[in-house]
C-alpha cells in the first residue's frame, strides 16, 4: 500500500528517548513479582485510535502513512501476562499498536480471552477453559509467560471491548467451538465494528461473517492465488486485511490482495523476531518494502520503533 514518507525523528528527540528509555529499564529492574502485582504503566493518549464508524476503521487500514504493528496475544512483557486487560495498556505506551487476542467460551457461555484451551500455562487453574464457569476462572490469577503469578485475572470479551473503546483495535483470533453467532453479537451489542475486527481461516466463516455484518472488517488468509481471488470476489476487498504468512510472504496472494487495494498482513512472532533481536530495525524495514501493511509481533516495542522510523521515500 502506497504511504506518505514520515521523516526520522530529530537528533535530540532520539537522544531524550534514549536517556528516558534507560532511566524506565533502570526502574524496572526491581521484582518481577511487585510488577505484575498491578498496572504499573498507563497507556499514552498520543498512541490512541479513535474511529467514529467502521469506514473510518477501513480507511486507516488501508491508507495509514506509517505500516502498522499488532501485538500478538495483547503484548505480553515482563511482568504482564498475555491476553489482560493490563497488558493491552502496556502495549499501548510503546506505540498506536493493534492488539491481537484470543477468544473462547466458557461453561456457562461467556466469551472470554484465553489462548489456550486448557488452563494450565497461563493461569493459577487447571483443566479446560468450557469446562469452568465465568465464577470458577474469576478465583484463578493470570500467569506470566516466566510462570510468576499476577493479581490480573482473565477478562471477558465485553470487558475487554470496553476498554478498547476509544484506545485501539482488537483482533479477534475465535477458537474452535466459539459459536460465530455469539461473537457478531457481542460485537453489536458493543457497536464494536469501529474498534474489532474478526481473524477468519476459512472461506465459510468469511462469508458468515461478511453475509451478517457487511461492515465489519475480517482479517483473511490465502495460501493460493486463487483462494485470495475469491476473498476479494465474494468479500467487499474494503472490508479485507490479507494475511499472507509467517515470516515470509506468499507472492500469489499477495499479488492478489495487492491489485486489489486489500491491506497485507505478516506474522513475525518466532524466528523473525528472533531476528531482529540480533540485527535490528532493519529485519522489520525489509517486510515494509515488501508492501507489508501490519505485522504481528511478539516484540511490540522493537516492531513499534521500527514502524515509527521507516521511511517509504528512502527506501525506494
Amino acid at each position: 500500500m502506497r504511504r506518505f514518507p514520515r521523516p526520522w525523528p530529530p537528533a535530540w528527540l532520539f537522544l531524550c528517548t534514549c536517556v528516558l528509555g534507560a532511566f524506565a529499564l533502570s526502574g524496572c529492574q526491581g521484582s518481577e513479582q511487585e510488577t505484575a502485582g498491578k498496572a504499573v504503566a498507563k497507556p499514552l493518549a498520543e498512541n490512541y485510535r479513535d474511529f467514529p464508524h467502521a469506514d473510518s476503521l477501513a480507511a486507516y487500514l488501508r491508507s495509514s502513512p506509517d505500516p502498522l504493528v499488532s501485538a500478538h496475544r495483547g503484548g505480553p512483557d515482563t511482568g504482564f501476562p498475555e491476553n489482560a486487560l493490563p497488558t493491552f495498556g502496556h502495549a499501548l505506551t510503546q506505540g498506536p499498536v493493534l492488539l491481537e487476542t484470543d477468544v473462547r467460551m466458557t461453561r456457562d457461555s461467556v466469551l472470554v480471552l484465553m489462548h489456550d484451551e486448557t488452563l494450565d500455562r497461563t493461569t493459577t487453574g487447571r483443566d479446560s477453559v468450557q469446562t469452568r464457569t465465568l465464577e470458577e476462572l474469576r478465583s484463578f490469577q493470570l500467569v506470566t509467560d516466566s510462570g510468576t503469578r499476577t493479581r490480573f485475572e482473565i477478562p471477558t470479551l465485553s470487558e475487554a471491548l470496553a476498554w478498547a473503546e476509544g484506545r485501539t483495535v482488537l483482533q479477534l483470533d475465535v477458537k474452535d467451538n466459539v459459536p460465530r453467532s455469539r461473537v457478531a453479537t457481542a460485537l453489536q451489542q458493543h457497536d464494536a465494528l469501529d474498534q474489532a475486527l474478526v481473524i477468519t481461516y476459512t472461506l465459510e466463516d468469511a462469508r458468515w461473517y461478511h453475509q451478517r455484518l457487511p461492515n465489519l472488517i475480517l482479517s483473511v488468509s490465502a495460501e493460493t492465488s486463487e483462494e485470495a481471488s475469491t476473498l476479494v470476489r465474494d468479500i467487499d476487498p474494503s472490508r479485507l486485511l490479507g494475511w499472507v504468512g509467517v515470516g515470509a510472504i506468499a507472492d500469489g496472494p499477495a499479488q492478489v490482495f495487492s491489485e486489489n487495494k486489500v491491506p497485507m498482513s505478516v506474522g513475525t512472532f518466532g524466528e523473525t523476531d528472533q531476528q531482529a533481536r540480533n540485527q535490528g530495525l532493519i529485519v522489520y524495514h525489509r517486510l515494509f518494502d515488501q508492501g507489508v501493511d501490519v505485522i504481528s509481533t511478539d516484540e511490540t516495542a522493537l516492531a513499534s520503533q521500527a514502524a515509527a522510523t521507516y521511511d517509504l521515500q528512502a527506501s525506494n
